[in-house]
């Protein structure tokens, strides 16, 4: 097959030569120029561009090899055959290492000429074609956004991209260094490590670590290694990806859901955070109530540290926890003597939280005889130890916490109403956990991240199911309950995600209503309420509710509208 469009130069003083050269390749189907001299040759590279120069090693005063130079000079891509009546080693050596593709010895037959003449542009096709992808690649790897870093099986870096240089602060000078000395962040330095013994990809969200300029960044983090047409282990490419802005914008929707510890963004949390900034700044008596797992030690917190006690000391009391006379210890302290085990002066939590707080947790389970003590200080701020008549003055902000119905008690007459009224200057009331399901999303992400870091996992996040699982879920232990779902998932899961299969069996139980036996048999009233039951738990998704009825969505369709329903 005849090759076209190729230009090949022959260079030769000798005229008979070159037309000898010029009569094969042309019949060959190649396009040839003619050059007796260096100096003709030069003035045709300059304004040509060859695929090939075929050249007599001996040309007058000059040599071919000046030529190659030239050539190089004007051209790198071209290849070059020397042709000489007298090789020796020396200059064949001289001319390999020029960059020379073959070396060709006289007498030259049309056979032997085209046979190298081919092979030279096959293997210069072959590599242009090579250097085409390798830019094309280059040009690719240059401008993506995530940074590129390849490494080899010895840990030295190899090439890296321009977003590797911007996000990781790295320069040229790293190539041909070792990864794990040039890069500082040691759970990346670890999650290669990693790559390099277990050889299998391994991916990082969020992975908060210095870049070699110093600055803070959070990043995205995949390794994958890197195996040859043998499936060897040649190294690996790490990309990252700059999650910084984002995540500084996550955390500052965070920030805004977010008030000393204490987590939500629905309607009822924000009224309760501004509650909390305007009683702060206010010496009032408040009494924080709601169920258990509400979070009313984090309100009491809240409310200490926001105001200008913030600096005092904020001593917490269980008073369901303790006898009467152990709390009534706690509580003023006792002199030694005062009773039997009394070896020695105790001091109160009334004057360990003096110019401080007291927060008084599960106010509604103390006795009759506390309730007046406890009235007195509140009326007097002084306090006496047991066994000790001296009053001791207090400075001391009363925040009381229940989860009982004081009220109830009062209308029972097992609390005191004026004792009530002292310490309901103002209510702070914390909603359960399944009348602000707005914020379960948001508790459920936040109880991710303290048990990554805890169990030093890599958990994402939860499946679409398990957080259906979680609303539809009455949470009667509030967020307590939450957490500890979460936690006991964390224990048990061994993926990056969290599964329906890693939550109690007993949250699953029971939460969509399932086709009752006989529903064949209900008449209209029963059936459109148990229709609209399944609607509701599935949040009036109709393929859902579909396929826990056990009908096809089109059968869903006629029920709902012979049900006037929708």
């Amino acid at each position: 097959m005849k090759k076209t469009g190729q230009r090949i130069l022959c260079v030769d003083d000798d005229p008979s030569v070159l037309y000898l050269f010029e009569v094969v390749l042309t019949e060959a189907g190649y396009i040839v120029d003619k050059a007796e001299s260096i100096a003709m040759a030069t003035q045709l590279l300059a304004g040509q561009s060859f695929d090939l120069v075929v050249s007599d090693i001996m040309l007058g005063d000059a040599t071919g090899l000046e030529l190659v130079k030239r050539v190089r000079r004007t051209d790198g891509t071209t290849y070059v055959i020397l042709v000489t009546g007298n090789p020796t080693l020396e200059t064949a050596q001289e001319a390999l290492h020029q960059g020379v593709f073959d070396y060709i010895s006289k007498p030259v037959s049309p056979k032997t000429l085209l046979e190298r003449v081919r092979q030279a542009l096959e293997h210069k096709e072959l590599r242009d074609e090579r250097n085409s992808i390798q830019k094309h690649l280059k040009a690719i790897f240059r401008s993506v956004q995530e940074a590129i870093i390849s490494v080899d099986a010895a840990y030295i870096i190899r090439e890296l991209n321009d977003a590797a240089r911007r996000i990781c602060g790295l320069s040229e000078e790293v190539i041909g260094q070792s990864f794990l000395e040039i890069i500082h962040c040691e759970p990346l330095r670890e999650l290669v490590t990693r790559v390099f013994q277990e050889r299998r990809p391994e991916e990082r969200v969020e992975l908060t670590c210095q870049n070699a300029a110093g600055s803070q960044q959070v990043i995205h983090v995949s390794v994958s290694p890197l195996l040859d047409d043998g499936d060897q282990f040649t190294g690996a490419v790490v990309v990252i990806l700059d999650f910084t802005r984002m995540a500084r914008l996550e955390q500052s929707r965070r920030d805004r859901s977010r008030f000393h510890g204490m987590m939500g963004q629905s309607a009822s949390m924000r009224r309760i955070f501004s509650l909390i900034e305007d009683l702060a700044v206010v010496e009032t008596t408040v009494l924080i109530t709601g169920e258990s797992g509400t979070g009313k030690e984090l309100v009491a917190e809240a409310l200490h540290f926001q105001g200008g006690r913030g600096k005092g000391p904020l001593v917490k009391v269980n008073c369901a926890g303790l006898t009467e006379t152990l709390l009534e210890s706690e509580l003023f302290g006792h002199v030694k003597g005062a009773f039997t085990g009394a070896f020695r002066d105790k001091v109160g939590r009334f004057q360990m939280a003096n110019n401080g707080t007291l927060f008084l947790d599960e106010i509604g389970d103390i006795s009759a005889n506390m309730q007046t003590r406890l009235l007195r200080v509140l009326q007097e701020k002084t306090i006496e130890r047991v066994g000790d008549g001296h009053p001791i003055q207090v400075n001391v902000r009363i925040i009381a916490a229940t989860n009982r119905n004081l009220m109830d008690k009062v209308a029972a007459g097992s609390f005191r109403e004026d004792l009530y009224y002292r310490l309901n200057v103002v209510e702070i009331q914390l909603p359960p956990l399944r009348e602000r399901k707005d914020d379960i999303e948001l508790l459920t992400g936040q109880f991710i991240r303290k048990f990554c870091v805890k169990f030093n996992k890599t958990i994402d996040s939860v499946t679409e199911d398990v957080m259906q699982a979680l609303h539809d879920y009455s949470w009667p232990g509030n967020v307590r309950e939450l957490e500890h779902v979460i936690e006991r998932a964390f224990v048990i899961c061994r993926d990056h995600v969290i599964g329906l299969e890693h939550l109690p069996s007993t949250m699953l139980e029971g939460r969509i209503a399932a086709v009752p036996a006989g529903a064949h048999s209900m008449n209209e009233d029963s059936e459109r309420s148990h229709v609209l039951k399944v609607l509701e738990q599935v949040r009036y998704n109709k393929g859902k509710a579909a396929k826990l009825l056990g009908i096809s969505r089109s059968t869903l369709y006629r029920k709902l509208e012979n049900l006037k329903i929708l």
